[in-house]
């Protein structure tokens, strides 16, 4: 059985109004999807839960601290590295203040503020990724 203690990571679709928090992923070697455009998150460290996954990497990742509340969509899908394990797929608003503090760090080549359509389209967009915005666009996680 599958539970939330053998969950691989957690990502975000983090709209603000009809755009996207995206950011573009390295090109080292071994990377998986390398120099392709990804949305915030990443693999679990230790015990922690998935909300705390997702709110970890994106302080790591953009230098910003959201409520777990803000986290208001949720879906558990397999998880792109190991099907077997589940990852978990979130949404949620935040603001152009929020945007304004980004302190991108270490992880990736930048950051844009993405149109959802243009995201959705992007050739250089992870599939999987936009398959997942598609997901939580059907189910009205995202305002359009």
């Amino acid at each position: 059985m599958i539970t939330d203690a053998d969950f691989v990571g957690a990502k975000a679709a983090l709209f603000c109004g009809d755009a996207l928090l995206t950011c573009l992923r390295d090109t080292h070697p071994g990377l998986p999807w390398p120099g392709m455009w990804d949305l915030p998150g990443g693999g679990r460290e230790g015990d922690e839960s998935p909300e705390s996954c997702l709110l970890r990497e994106l302080a790591e990742e953009f230098g910003l601290s959201l409520h777990p509340a803000r986290l208001t969509w949720r879906i558990d899908l397999p998880s792109m590295t190991d099907p077997s394990r589940p990852s978990h797929f979130f949404a949620g608003p935040i603001t152009r203040a929020e945007l304004a503090t980004i302190r991108f760090g270490d992880e990736g080549q930048g950051w844009a503020l993405m149109p959802i359509r243009d995201f959705l389209t992007h050739s250089r967009a992870i599939p999987e990724m936009q398959r997942r915005v598609r997901l939580a666009l059907t189910a009205g996680a995202i305002p359009r």
